[in-house]
């Protein structure tokens, strides 16, 4: 078998492994297996294919992770306005139950409210941080 065709398959192998485990750093890896394919086709020795496919393959996993690591960190969904419609609303809690959960009604339906830890639990507005469940987490407003 020719190091080209050896190379291809690992590339291959690996953007099939990328698929099945959505880990986007094996892509970086098949493209460093993509750059050994090409010096394998235009005649360099096995030793300039490896070193070429792992300096690209392992500077490019380097720069993915870099970049991940310089971006800004995602909410969850539970608390992020983006997905969950239902944070940043008001509610109004008329009274606490002795175990720190309240009924409101909120959107034409009755939801359990509970407060945030730290937080008074007080009557009056608050404003809902995250959805737990079926339950809306609050902060005093």
């Amino acid at each position: 078998m020719d190091h080209s065709t050896a190379w291809w398959l690992l590339a291959g192998l690996l953007v099939i492994a990328e698929l099945l485990t959505g880990t986007f750093y094996l892509l970086m890896l098949a493209l460093g297996a993509i750059v050994g394919a090409l010096c394998a086709h235009f005649g360099q020795g096995t030793s300039t294919q490896i070193v070429a496919a792992a300096l690209l393959g392992a500077g490019a996993v380097f720069a993915c992770y870099l970049l991940r690591k310089r971006s800004p960190r995602r909410q969850p969904a539970s608390s992020n306005r983006d997905v969950n419609m239902d944070v940043g609303e008001t509610v109004v809690v008329e009274q606490w139950n002795s175990d720190g959960t309240a009924q409101v009604r909120y959107r034409g339906a009755t939801w359990t409210v509970i407060c945030r830890t730290g937080a008074l639990t007080m009557p009056g507005p608050h404003r809902v941080a995250e959805v737990v469940g079926n339950r809306l987490l609050v902060d005093k407003v």
